[in-house]
């Protein structure tokens, strides 16, 4: 009877330890994790603070735009504005002339179109009179939607007018940080090579999106219409000067041959050139060139 109850106070102290232990590991785990998020929050606050004692050191130094790297980047503002401006604010009409069987005179009817260029949803009208040879002229419009391309190209201009803001910010505000730095020159790097390619494509869509726009509201929209072939007699009239979208495509090929020239200048900047030049000056023998070479 003793010996039972011996086995069972011992049977419940070791199970009493052993509750002890789990307790103890499980607040020393917890203990471990805590301070582990005490450490990563410390490392993110010491971060951040040093990332806010450089945004705060602002320094205007225009020397960079001196430089191709900063003078190429003021043409590329420059171009993007054109870009957008030239595209994006066009308005303009295709006009035909009408003429009735029963009538001498003739109508003008006109529809009028313009950015982002849905010409499925420009009818024609008719001043002043609606119904011209009895015929409801809203209810016929232009040919084609060539909206995507036209906000493609708009949209990706604004954007490129924007980091170009940023990024001449960056190099006059902060020249220190940015040369100090090795991954901000290589992000800028990045970004001019992907900007560069986006305005070939961009450009070479409007492109061809304004050669359809021509030809959807030029001569050939009088065959088109069903009023002109039957009773009605339409002789196209005139459309408006499509001047600024040929300069807008011309500004989009040039904004691509800018940010092509400008990815070296840039590259210049990346810890990829460095290395060259090192290497260079360890297959001479490490010896530096003489003053003036």
């Amino acid at each position: 009877m003793r010996a039972n109850v011996l086995r069972r106070c011992g049977g419940g102290r070791a199970h009493a330890r052993e509750e002890t232990e789990r307790r103890g590991a499980g607040h020393r785990g917890r203990g471990r994790d805590a301070h582990s998020m005490a450490s990563n929050i410390y490392l993110v606050r010491q971060r951040i603070s040093r990332l806010g004692q450089r945004m705060s050191s602002f320094q205007l130094n225009i020397n960079p735009l001196k430089e191709p790297l900063g003078f190429i980047k003021v043409l590329e503002w420059i171009a993007s504005i054109f870009a957008f401006a030239t595209c994006g604010g066009f308005d303009g009409k295709t006009e035909i002339q009408v003429t009735c069987h029963k009538l001498t005179e003739n109508k003008t009817i006109t529809a009028a179109f313009g950015y982002p260029f849905r010409l499925n949803e420009a009818s024609f009208q008719a001043h002043p009179d609606v119904n011209v040879c009895d015929v409801n002229w809203k209810s016929y419009v232009l040919i084609g939607d060539y909206s995507s391309s036209a906000q493609f190209y708009v949209t990706f201009a604004v954007f490129v007018f924007l980091y170009c803001i940023a990024a001449l910010l960056l190099y006059v505000g902060y020249t220190s940080l940015y040369r100090d730095s090795r991954k901000l020159p290589m992000i800028d790097f990045v970004v001019t090579l992907v900007v560069a390619f986006l305005w070939l494509v961009s450009t070479s869509a409007w492109a061809k999106a304004l050669t359809d726009i021509k030809v959807a509201t030029g001569q050939g929209i009088v065959k088109e219409l069903q009023p002109c072939n039957q009773d009605v007699m339409c002789y196209f009239g005139s459309v408006t000067s499509m001047g600024s979208l040929n300069v807008s495509v011309i500004f989009g090929f040039l904004n691509m041959i800018l940010w092509g020239g400008n990815a070296w200048f840039v590259y210049k900047e990346t810890s990829l050139h460095s290395p060259s030049s090192t290497s260079a000056s360890h297959g001479q023998g490490g010896i530096p060139p003489p003053s003036g070479i």
